[in-house]
């Protein structure tokens, strides 16, 4: 079976409404960060003082494995390493 062959996976960066980041995984990153934004995404998410967020980095992976690794590595930082990790990858977040 081929039909996933040309799929395309992603790992992005929300800056939620009360200054935090949440970093996800997904196939689709405008229809994700929509349902982020309407309430029904990640627990996180879903909390009315994070809302809205507003996507600031994505990155494009051709297997699921690399968009949830670095999905897991970003999660598993402290903010001032997510930070450097957007810097270095030219997102200023203010």
């Amino acid at each position: 079976m081929e039909k996933n062959k040309n799929r395309q996976y992603f790992f992005y960066v929300l800056l939620c409404a009360d200054g935090t980041l949440y970093g996800g995984f997904t196939v689709d990153v405008k229809a994700r960060v929509a349902t982020h934004n309407a309430g029904k995404g990640a627990k996180y998410t879903r909390m009315k003082k994070r809302r809205p967020v507003r996507l600031i980095y994505y990155e494009t992976f051709d297997n699921k494995h690399d968009a949830l690794s670095a999905e897991y590595h970003f999660k598993h930082q402290a903010r001032e390493n997510k930070l450097e990790f957007l810097h270095e990858h030219g997102v200023q977040v203010h």
